[in-house]
């Protein structure tokens, strides 16, 4: 007999086949798309149930993760163009358009694939639990659909012609991802800003409802605004993309205001910052509404510092979205821009800055 936790991931692992299935179908982009939507609604589920399942079955799980449908999409392309169906770097077209199912099954297996790689980051020591498994994987899937291409990952020869590296990496008309972001000045305004949008909004989810920066979903809330703007990008508006800088943003600012505020909360029941909040039922509301049960829990000195060093948190997220924002320009140029398929520049900046807030976050922690 199999025991529930097994059970339960070779059901994610059977629906998986028609995660990948389904973003193949209907184009990566588009199904990445419909990540973001599903995680809005998740923030319903959750609101209404106090169940985190949205986030972990549904928007990141085997129905329509990035690492399952997305990458679904990607891999199907790949193939498509080795086929010589179609453009083997279209990670927006629907390929049901196509009528091979070949081509979807095919994305079919790569979502798969991005089930089981996912899983098994997740049981790597400390690296596991200090990384984005869903955006590697993303990366991961890439490689493998670049094989699948028989592509090149650098393609030196397609290279400018400069003395040096950056020189010979810059985009060019025809070598480029988003011209309108590619310049310093751009892609760092655009991380600044946005990161500060996501770094406010995710403190003010966060301090609203503690149990979902406990669970680790108060980020995804503008991440899956960005992700929905994708949607307007590929039906013709010349839109930022910007979920790798909302999504490290975000959760800069819930990893950092923990490492700045942790004594404010000492003595009070629970694990962990966020779960000593959620536990206590401190929130927002407690803070200012002198008739919530939990009003007095903080004192007033207490709840001052508190709102301050989420001011500082803020301005961590600022940092890490310029970071971000760096992060995918430099990758695109490098993996995306000469390669025959598509590389995602979002997925590859997202796992690495999530790797290095959550390392510096622990190693912060016990200076304050």
């Amino acid at each position: 007999m199999f025991d529930p936790a097994t059970a339960s991931y070779l059901l994610g692992l059977v629906v998986a086949v028609a995660g990948g299935f389904f973003g193949a179908a209907i184009g990566g982009n588009f199904a990445f798309a419909i990540t973001g939507i599903t995680v809005l609604t998740s923030f319903g589920i959750y609101l209404g149930t106090d169940s985190t399942a949205g986030f972990t079955y549904l928007a990141f799980g085997p129905f329509v993760g990035p690492h399952v449908a997305f990458a679904g999409g990607v891999g199907a392309a790949a193939y498509a163009g080795r086929r010589g169906y179609a453009d083997s770097k279209d990670a927006t077209s629907p390929l049901a358009r196509l009528g091979k199912p070949d081509v979807l099954w095919v994305g079919a297996a790569f979502g798969v694939f991005g089930y089981v790689v996912q899983n098994l980051i997740t049981k790597i020591p400390w690296f596991g639990t200090h990384t984005d498994s869903v955006a590697l994987t993303v990366v991961l899937s890439a490689v493998v659909a670049r094989l699948v291409a028989k592509g090149s990952f650098l393609n030196p020869e397609k290279y400018n012609d400069s003395p040096s590296f950056l020189g010979k990496i810059a985009p060019t008309e025809d070598a480029a991802w988003l011209r309108y972001q590619e310049k310093a000045g751009q892609y760092l305004s655009l991380g600044a800003m946005f990161g500060l949008l996501a770094g406010g909004a995710t403190l003010f989810i966060a301090l609203a409802f503690p149990g979902l920066a406990a669970t680790g979903n108060a980020q995804t809330f503008t991440f899956a605004v960005s992700a929905v703007c994708v949607m307007f990008l590929i039906l013709g508006a010349q839109m930022p993309v910007t979920h790798h800088i909302t999504i490290s943003a975000g959760l800069a600012a819930v990893a950092f205001l923990p490492v700045l505020a942790d004594n404010l909360v000492e003595g009070l029941s629970g694990t962990d910052f966020w779960d000593k909040l959620s536990s206590n039922k401190i929130s927002l509301a407690s803070l200012f509404d002198p008739g919530h049960a939990s009003y007095g829990m903080l004192g007033e000195n207490a709840k001052g510092q508190l709102m301050m060093m989420a001011i500082v948190a803020l301005l961590v997220s600022v940092g890490v979205g310029m970071l971000a924002a760096w992060l995918a320009e430099f990758q695109a140029r490098l993996f995306y821009n000469r390669g025959n398929t598509h590389f995602d520049p979002p997925a590859a900046a997202i796992w690495i800055a999530n790797t290095i807030i959550v390392s510096l976050a622990n190693i912060a922690a016990p200076l304050f």
